[in-house]
């Protein structure tokens, strides 16, 4: 699942007024928060991510291991905080430009 650059910034767009979702903090990225965020793209589709102070995790590191986990796509990275996108191939909430 690959989206172009148009659609990138359509996710931007769209992701600017979401409050983080999921907080990553000093215990890493263990399974229970892969599991919380799988579940979280499932709801919501587009999610904002923080990462806390008190981790040692480089942001754009954990941002890439995350995604490559939860089979997400990757939006952008801003800060500490980063946007995740997945359809949801049952029910999907977002529709991107072509």
């Amino acid at each position: 699942m690959s989206i172009t650059s148009k659609q990138k910034q359509y996710l931007k767009g769209l992701g600017h007024g979401i409050k983080p979702v999921i907080q990553v903090g000093k215990e890493g990225i263990s399974e229970n928060v892969l599991s919380s965020i799988s579940k979280a793209l499932d709801d919501h589709e587009l999610i904002k991510v923080t990462i806390l102070e008190n981790s040692d995790l480089d942001r754009k590191e954990a941002s890439q291991i995350i995604s490559e986990n939860t089979d997400s796509e990757l939006v952008q990275v801003l800060g500490r905080k980063f946007l995740l996108y997945k359809k949801n191939k049952e029910n999907p909430k977002i529709t991107l430009p072509f």
